[in-house]
């Protein structure tokens, strides 16, 4: 497999997620970190279900993924988010020293990269943005336009 298919196959992943995160009412977002090519952490939005503005899928999915480990270090996983990471979650991706960070859309509003010219993640860290894109902005899109 491909790295290009791997990260169709792991993203849609992310987008199950995303869609348990739309069917409960939560902005729908979601993640998974994988590891030596096996899902090792998911997530999805719970901030509403939590009350917590830190409960973004990034944090879920992290939060698994060290669990599962056994350990608060990430190297040589990856990290697949539908959505560009906000600020937040950028900085404990970045403290999680995971090696590579897929994400599908960007957040022109509320993406880190919109806050910062630096690069919030590990230094050997690699970033590829756009790998299903325009299904995770759609999903986002049918969320908000329910919400208005």
């Amino acid at each position: 497999m491909t790295i290009y298919e791997q990260d169709i196959k792991f993203m849609n992943a992310a987008l199950d997620e995303a869609q348990r995160a739309f069917e409960a009412d939560e902005v729908p977002i979601g993640a998974v970190v994988v590891c030596d090519g096996r899902i090792i952490g998911r997530g999805h939005n719970l901030t509403e279900t939590l009350n917590d503005v830190t409960a973004h899928a990034e944090m879920q999915a992290l939060t698994a993924a060290a669990n599962t480990l056994g350990g608060k270090y990430l190297q040589g996983c990856t990290l697949y988010v539908t959505v560009e990471p906000c600020l937040m979650c950028a900085g404990a991706i970045g403290w999680s020293q995971i090696s590579r960070i897929v994400y599908g859309a960007s957040d022109e509003k509320r993406g880190y990269a919109t806050f910062t010219h630096r690069q919030p993640f590990h230094p050997k860290a690699t970033i590829t943005p756009g790998v299903l894109a325009e299904e995770a902005a759609t999903l986002m899109r049918r969320f908000f336009s329910q919400k208005r």
